[in-house]
């Protein structure tokens, strides 16, 4: 499968607080090219990203917003223990399937608190949510609190749109994980088209936290 790669603005993702929307859009949602990874190029370059971003050997993911589990997936595949969370169901029977017979578990809960009980990870894995959430600091502080010692955040964020710019930029998340964060480690994702199947020019990385 090949994918016209055009510089475009992109349309910013929804609000995650309007489930109704994401249930619906549970059924095409693979149908955008960095969410189903249909695309062997673009598959393949969200498995080196994560590859770099995650532990050498077998670890706990927590991948919280999973969607319908593609980066569960590439994870799984990788040798990781998942543990994905979705406030769809819709997106969660969708990764249940994606991920059948590969040990991964799926829950419908809040992002932001998920329902992992007394569990911790190596790995708490977030791909454009946080912008979403109505208190982006809280979450993070929670989040931090589901790792193990010397474990790590593994944020995916950006900022979409042109006239009225939606989105967390990437100064502003660094100064909220200051407080948590041993270290931090930013990545520029703009500029690579094979994540998203075309060239995109908004601001778009990776921020991995140390904790």
């Amino acid at each position: 499968m090949t994918t016209e790669r055009t510089t475009e603005r992109t349309t910013p993702p929804l609000p995650t607080s309007d489930a109704a929307y994401w249930e619906a859009a549970a059924e095409r949602f693979d149908d955008e090219p960095d969410h189903g990874l249909r695309d062997p190029a673009v598959r393949a370059a969200w498995a080196a990203r994560l590859r770099s971003w995650l532990p050498s050997g077998p670890a706990g993911i927590l991948d919280l917003g999973c969607g319908t589990g593609s980066l569960a997936l590439l994870a799984a595949e990788q040798g990781h223990q998942v543990t994905g969370v979705d406030r769809s169901p819709a997106m969660i029977a969708r990764a249940r399937a994606k991920l059948a017979g590969r040990g991964a578990g799926f829950l419908v809960g809040d992002a932001a608190r998920p329902p992992v009980g007394e569990r911790r990870f190596d790995v708490v894995l977030v791909r454009h949510l946080l912008w979403a959430l109505p208190d982006p600091a809280a979450a993070l502080r929670h989040w931090a609190g589901l790792l193990v010692p010397g474990g790590r955040l593994v944020l995916v964020e950006g900022r979409w749109g042109e006239s009225d710019p939606i989105g967390i930029p990437a100064g502003e998340l660094t100064a909220l994980l200051a407080p948590l964060a041993a270290r931090t480690q930013l990545e520029r994702l703009s500029g690579d088209p094979d994540l998203w199947g075309k060239e995109v020019n908004d601001e778009r990385y990776a921020l991995i936290a140390m904790c």
